[in-house]
């Protein structure tokens, strides 16, 4: 765990969040950060991750803590360690030295930890947490992304928080973001060495270790790109494959980035992949350029589909007029996921809430098949990080099921599509900062054309 001091400006930060939520919310909160799960046993467990609400908060990522937060006051309850610890895990900050970082008002040990009538909570991921939520509020706690009542009430509040980033939160993103270009520089480098994907991904996770940090998510590096978050690497790296790439740093504090970029193995698109490739890169562009407050996030989404479906009607693949092609969500062949999510302490920010966070008040999910997968649905406002991530992807299961084989059948011209067969998925992401007077892609530094991919390939 990074034990940092923090700086004035974080403290002043976290208090200024604290306020933020009591102006929202009348409530006393209580939020823990969970503990470590095993993996096989006890004592062997997997890499503990603070709860992201608690991070929010208490700016560290203590294990087995809770805060409560009153009238923008914060108490901290954890225990100090036990004396048999520093055999273990070395010395570590007491409770005091840990409460002066993160500005606390007051700390005790967690014994002391207990019930505030009307105290409202979100619950944490592991099980054993959640039963300690349960027990200590003497009521059921629902899951995070079904909350009632007055959990409802909190987790609404700190959403709307935690929809745009303060200046510590950008910093911390700016930095993930810097070390993922790296990661995505170094797999690159890799690949005209490497035998398989498993060399590539170990480049790449080492650049973000070697930075103190850890990966946002399990990372995609597959010539199975069509496999949308694959998570194998044992496939071998032949000529003519693509190489799809999905890898991004965590902060040691929790903030993400999310990445991906798809490159040829031999260093050289085939004329069917740079031509698939570039309406990928058209879609991917014209989102970024529509990226600015106010634009509805839905919209960008169909932006995407719309520049899909024309790239793929000028490359024979699709029949029809682009717009009438994604009104039947024909473009869904091939891009069926949505164009991005919001970013932040969460790779797929505040995703433990459901489409609370995600989904403008009064919006549902869509039952289209172009548009169900859809991870965020409302206006753009300044602050949000958000990704752009187009693709086109040749998925089995979706080319060969019989009902949508049937449907499309007469707008798909499968005979020209199996001439695309070296190409299994595309994907281009960026991680974009939406600014006042438009966007920022935090990403920048990584090139997306094709030339530039190629090159950095093959200059290693």
């Amino acid at each position: 765990m990074d034990m940092q001091n923090a700086t004035r400006g974080v403290i002043d930060t976290l208090r200024n969040r604290r306020q933020q939520l009591a102006e929202l919310i009348a409530l006393p909160v209580i939020l823990w950060s969970g503990c470590s799960s095993p993996r096989n046993f006890p004592a062997n467990t997997f890499p503990f991750r603070a709860s992201s609400h608690f991070l929010y908060f208490a700016g560290i990522p203590l294990e087995q803590a809770a805060i409560r937060l009153e009238t923008g006051k914060l108490a901290l309850f954890m225990d100090d360690a036990q004396p048999d610890s520093a055999l273990w895990h070395g010395e570590t900050p007491t409770r005091a030295e840990i409460a002066e970082m993160i500005g606390a008002d007051a700390a005790f040990p967690m014994a002391e930890l207990e019930a505030v009538e009307g105290a409202a909570t979100i619950a944490v991921q592991d099980a054993t947490t959640m039963l300690l939520q349960s027990q200590l509020l003497k009521r059921q706690v629902p899951p995070a992304n079904a909350p009632q009542g007055i959990d409802l009430e909190l987790a609404r509040a700190i959403a709307s928080l935690r929809l745009t980033h303060d200046t510590v939160a950008l910093a911390e993103l700016r930095q993930a973001a810097a070390v993922t270009v790296q990661a995505h520089i170094a797999g690159m480098a890799v690949t005209p060495s490497a035998q398989m994907e498993a060399e590539v991904r170990a480049a790449m996770e080492h650049v973000i270790i070697a930075h103190n940090m850890t990966c946002a998510y399990p990372s995609i590096v597959t010539v199975h790109g069509e496999v949308l978050h694959n998570e194998q690497y044992h496939h071998p790296l032949q000529p003519g494959d693509l190489l799809l790439a999905d890898v991004g740093a965590e902060t040691a504090m929790g903030w993400a980035s999310d990445v991906t970029r798809t490159w040829p193995v031999s260093g050289k698109f085939s004329p069917t992949q740079r031509d698939l490739y570039n309406v990928v890169l058209a879609a991917h562009d014209a989102c970024i350029a529509k990226t600015c407050p106010g634009m509805d996030y839905q919209d960008i989404h169909l932006l995407a589909a719309a520049v899909i479906a024309e790239g793929l009607v000028d490359l024979g693949i699709l029949r029809g007029q682009p717009e009438d092609l994604v009104e039947m969500d024909a473009h869904a062949l091939f891009f069926p996921h949505g164009v991005g999510h919001l970013l932040g302490l969460d790779v797929h920010d505040m995703e433990d809430l459901g489409d609370l966070a995600g989904y403008e008040a009064g919006r549902v999910r869509s039952d289209r098949f172009g548009l169900n997968y859809l991870r965020l649905n409302r206006p753009l406002r300044s602050g949000m990080l958000v990704t752009i991530e187009p693709g086109f992807y040749q998925v089995p299961a979706i080319l060969n099921d019989p009902e949508r084989r049937s449907k499309y059948q007469g707008v798909v011209n499968w005979e020209r599509l199996a001439q695309f067969a070296d190409v299994r998925g595309i994907r281009i992401e960026d991680d974009v900062f939406v600014t006042q007077a438009g966007s920022e892609v935090l990403t920048v530094a990584l090139p997306t054309t094709a030339d530039d991919v190629e090159q950095l390939v093959l200059s290693s």
